[in-house]
């Protein structure tokens, strides 16, 4: 609401006329919050002024137009039963619905021009205008001193505002990004405790580190490689991608997916170390590209504030329908970011962020700062300890990673309406704030690891870091499916998780994780330790499709016909192929043999989950004359399906 002070000048005498009302607009905060209160209360002690000749880049950050009708529409888009179901709006569909007007707009770059401020960036969806100037014009329009302080818990100083600045608009601003280093973004990554020994044992990178493509393996083990889809990686550096390169090098792979490096502010998209550590970018590339080799793109945005990169995000063209965080910061504001989360979910994007390697969320201190996973409008995702069956080779068991971030939102945001279900059921969950994670992956140390143009490492790093990137290649991989089927994507999939998480088909879905703990232990059903879990192949991915509404196989015969010698046999391979999360041994039987035939099968049953093949033998009757067709029954998990062999005797 726009407030006006107004002073209406009356002639007290009877006959004089009344003069005209003199109306000036009053300077209005922005929305959100930017003072620390260690600045208001005095923890952070003041050492002196920036520069006023100092340049410092801002963006000034306009709100939504109609929030209302937003949270609405965003109820429809992931009601199944609403006609306005995954009907998700384009970059200037939501300008134009929700974004801010075009005079609002043009009012903010015409006040930050008048005020000696230099415009050097605009956003097509109306919600960032970048500006650049001296500290001094900087203070003067937003009637604030750009003090420097000393920090309260580390060793060094860090600017800020003295007071919540106040710029003369007559529309309120949502939030001004960059006038504070009080929080300086950290990768959710680990390194293994000197001393500590490797992790791995089972993978299939140098001293048996898991590789991208192990954790494509263990979660997956399809065909799909995401095709057709793009992933976007948050990223605070740039990168040096001699280190990506080096990687499949050493890893005897090739990568094939375009990567972009893109500057969303103009920070440099380059990184050579020592003055610059792309470990984390590198990692976050590996990940997302193991797990869908086969993406049209993979792109990198690079800046300096979140506000710059997650709009480019948001208004990218294609949009990436899958997004990746694993950096963690703390903002003076929890909501600073959720305008452009909520243009993510009503555009068809999820974003998976890293939940951080501390253990479990306390209210206060070292491990609070994980922010922003603890958001409603993103998919926050915790760290395992993975083993595998065999180097490349299938999921065969996981456990809670002692470091993995999880627990009560220390920022206080409500529980949202897809979580309310799951909490009920979790005895540590809190009813009333958002609970985390929401899934989970591996993230202990053993992994694969080239970053910095040096040495390459193996089980040395480990990290949430590691998760989310690998969930959002697994989302591109379920998106290439999704696409094929109705031509949309999935969008954001927090509630779809849930409803996936509480139905019958959960245990064959996800991996739920029932042993370890980050400081809440890991529990049957979703936890504060892994949430749901891990996904489990292809039936994950087939319950977010919706490709099976209920668990069920089907059967098929190669060949289809034989040809068999009077007293002799012959062979066809039946393969059972299993959908919607089935997960049960399969028995096979034949009916409609000849008279003296015999039919094995081998194995049988086909053990559980069901996928697989049998080889079956028909032994023909010395007696048997002409053709017939034996039908082939399968049995399990409450399903029946059937195939069938046209068997011709030749008579010798």
């Amino acid at each position: 609401m726009i407030r006006r002070l107004c002073t209406s000048l009356l002639t007290i005498a009877a006959l004089v006329p009344v003069v005209n009302m003199v109306c000036k607009a009053q300077s209005l905060p922005p929305v959100t919050r930017h003072v620390r209160d260690v600045v208001l209360n005095g923890q952070a002690k003041s050492v002196g002024r920036l520069p006023a000749t100092q340049s410092m880049r801002l963006v000034l950050v306009l709100p939504h137009s109609n929030e209302a009708a937003l949270q609405s529409l965003l109820q429809d888009l992931y009601d199944p039963s609403n006609p306005s179901y995954h009907q998700f709006l384009a970059v200037e569909e939501f300008t134009n619905r929700f974004g801010p007007t075009q005079a609002d707009y043009d009012a903010v770059v015409n006040f930050a021009q008048t005020h000696g401020l230099t415009v050097v960036g605009t956003s097509r969806n109306r919600m960032n205008v970048d500006v650049m100037g001296p500290v001094a014009s900087i203070e003067a329009a937003l009637h604030v001193n750009m003090a420097v302080y000393q920090h309260p818990t580390e060793s060094r100083t860090f600017y800020s505002p003295d007071r919540e600045p106040t710029p003369d608009l007559s529309i309120p601003l949502w939030h001004i990004s960059g006038l504070d280093n009080y929080s300086i973004p950290q990768p959710a990554l680990a390194r293994r405790p000197a001393g500590a020994q490797p992790a791995a044992t089972t993978g299939s990178g140098p001293s048996a580190s898991f590789l991208g493509s192990d954790m494509r393996a263990a979660y997956y083990g399809g065909t799909l490689t995401g095709s057709g889809q793009s992933v976007g990686l948050l990223e605070y550096y740039g990168t040096d991608l001699a280190d990506l390169n080096t990687y499949y090098t050493n890893a005897s792979q090739t990568n094939n997916v375009p990567v972009t490096l893109l500057s969303t502010d103009g920070t440099s998209t380059s990184c050579t170390y020592p003055s610059c550590d792309d470990t984390e970018q590198t990692i976050d590339m590996t990940q997302a590209l193991g797990m869908a080799p086969g993406m049209s793109s993979l792109v990198m945005y690079v800046g300096s504030t979140d506000s710059a990169i997650f709009n480019a995000m948001a208004t990218a063209s294609p949009l990436n329908a899958q997004l990746s965080s694993s950096w963690t910061w703390t903002p003076a504001d929890p909501n600073t970011d959720n305008p452009y989360f909520e243009e993510f979910a009503a555009q068809g994007q999820n974003l998976f962020q890293a939940a951080g390697d501390s253990g479990k969320w306390t209210a206060t201190g070292r491990d609070s700062r994980i922010w922003p996973a603890d958001d409603v409008y993103l998919t926050s995702v915790g760290g395992t300890d993975l083993e595998t069956s065999s180097a490349g080779g299938p999921w065969a068991s996981e456990t809670a990673w002692s470091d993995g971030g999880g627990g009560i939102s220390p920022n206080k945001f409500a529980i949202p309406s897809w979580q309310t279900a799951a909490a009920a059921g979790c005895s540590s969950c809190s009813k009333t704030y958002r609970n985390g994670p929401d899934v989970s992956a591996n993230a202990n140390f053993t992994f694969y690891v080239c970053a910095d143009q040096t040495t390459c490492t193996a089980n040395d790093y480990g990290g949430t870091s590691f998760a989310a990137p690998m969930w959002a290649g697994y989302l591109a991989l379920a998106n290439q499916q999704e696409f094929a089927n109705t031509g949309k994507t999935l969008g954001f999939i927090n509630p779809a998780l849930y409803t996936i998480g509480l139905s019958s088909s959960y245990d064959t879905d996800f991996h739920d994780i029932t042993s370890g703990s980050n400081g809440y232990s890991a529990t049957t059903g979703y936890d504060l330790a892994t949430g749901w879990g891990s996904p489990n192949g292809a039936n994950l991915l087939n319950a977010l499709t919706g490709s099976s509404s209920s668990p069920s196989f089907s059967l098929s015969a190669s060949p289809s016909s034989i040809s068999v010698d009077r007293g002799s046999s012959g062979t066809s391979t039946i393969t059972a192929t299993i959908s919607g999360g089935f997960n049960a041994a399969i028995t096979l039987s034949a009916s409609g043999e000849g008279t003296g035939d015999t039919v094995t099968f081998s194995p049988n049953p086909i053990p559980a989950p069901g996928s697989g093949t049998s080889t079956m033998t028909v032994k023909v009757g010395k007696a048997a004359l002409g053709n017939h067709k034996i039908t082939i029954t399968g049995t399990g998990g409450g399903v029946t399906s059937t195939t069938t062999v046209t068997v011709d005797v030749l008579v010798k």
